[in-house]
């Protein structure tokens, strides 16, 4: 498929109602080879999409907290198989839920094993989202706990659905590491990724923080109504928030972000600037957590989320910071790629084996929306097939 042919299938997307408007680029170890914005930024307006259009990352904020992290254990400032709860006396009294008893209250425990940075990384905490567990969705409305969202301290103290290290629970574990973050290196999350991470990758355009240059290009979110209309709605992460939320508050453009990526796929450098060694960067890509398997999403609260599950049928691991597939993908991908998404209907993937990465930026709710799932399972593929 040529590069007209790509810039075809996202403008055909717009021109059908599947997406409002779209960003996707990939690169390869010698620079980018395809990139095309497409659309609106918002249905209520003429503004077209640009390259540079500036998205809500959500969860792909969790791949950067990541790399912060492994640049601390690689200075010795945290240890992957040490209790966090040493830098963080708030974990000290975590209990697991257990269900509810008769008149509507939690079951709670203790835990039989410390919680590391490694099961944060891994997503085998025990933490889980409220909108993808019941349990901590009824415990957080009993408690009258915030959503994680609101970027609030307390919305982080709920209990975990299950003992650190014996299942993947998809939920606030890289929220959790980026106060450990904060704990080790003595700054803000926003100011040491600012420092260590965008600044030195010349990445401008992304932060916890939307600044007036960011604003005037922001693309606006979007809810699916049952008709399938694309509705744009009021949405933006808190910007005086209690926390800087390292599971998902970051915005970005395609264009940094896809620098991230490259770093990543060139064995932690770009442009001759190092952020991570090449050996952190093999280890972030091997399987962390064993026999255990990357599960579906179930969804608890729809108007967030779908139900979810990439590769269906495949075996899926995950490493530090992303999920691996363990066969070659129907798209093109090689097993033993990493990939992961935001909430927004994001998606990016690097593989190590064809020397690919690459992203599809939308702003779209609920998450797995069908229509999106299918394009950026079609640009995926056509980037492989432009090969």
């Amino acid at each position: 498929m040529s590069i007209g042919e790509i810039d075809e299938l996202l403008q055909t997307s717009v021109l059908e109602g599947g997406v409002p408007g779209v960003v996707a680029l990939a690169a390869n170890r010698e620079g980018v080879i395809y990139q095309g914005a497409f659309g609106r930024r918002s249905t209520d307006s003429d503004t077209p999409m640009t390259i540079d259009s500036v998205f809500w990352i959500a969860s792909m904020s969790k791949a950067v907290t990541t790399v912060a992290a492994m640049q601390l254990v690689e200075k010795g400032m945290l240890h992957l198989d040490e209790p966090v709860n040493r830098l963080l006396p708030d974990l000290t009294s975590l209990k697991i839920i257990e269900g509810f008893d008769n008149d509507g209250l939690p079951r709670l425990r203790e835990p039989v094993r410390p919680l590391t940075l490694c099961h944060l990384l891994t997503h085998t905490s025990g933490f889980a989202y409220e909108f993808f567990n019941p349990d901590i969705l009824n415990y957080m409305s009993h408690e009258q706990i915030p959503t994680v969202l609101a970027c609030m301290n307390v919305s982080l103290k709920t209990p975990l659905v299950h003992d650190p290290g014996e299942k993947w629970e998809y939920g606030i574990s890289l929220d959790w590491t980026g106060k450990a973050i904060e704990a080790a290196s003595g700054q803000s999350l926003n100011d040491y990724m600012r420092d260590n991470i965008f600044a030195p990758l010349g990445m401008n355009d992304t932060g916890f923080i939307i600044q007036p240059s960011m604003r005037a290009r922001m693309a606006a979110m979007h809810q699916r109504e049952e008709d399938g209309l694309l509705i744009p709605i009021d949405f933006e992460m808190p910007q005086e928030p209690e926390f800087f939320m390292g599971g998902g508050g970051l915005y970005s453009t395609g264009g940094d972000y896809l620098k991230l990526l490259q770093m990543i796929l060139q064995g932690g450098s770009l442009n001759g600037v190092r952020i991570l060694q090449p050996e952190t960067i093999k280890e972030m890509g091997r399987n962390q957590i064993g026999d255990i398997n990357v599960g579906p999403l179930k969804s608890a609260i729809p108007s967030l989320s779908k139900d979810a599950e990439f590769f269906p049928g495949m075996i899926k691991k995950w490493g530090l910071g992303f999920m691996l597939t363990t066969k070659d993908a129907p798209t093109g991908r090689s097993s033993g790629s990493m990939s992961w998404v935001g909430l927004c209907n994001s998606f990016f993937w690097i593989d190590p084996v064809k020397q690919i990465t690459g992203l599809m930026l939308t702003q779209v709710l609920p998450f797995a929306d069908v229509q999106v799932l299918d394009l950026n399972d079609r640009f995926e593929t056509s980037i492989y097939r432009q090969l």
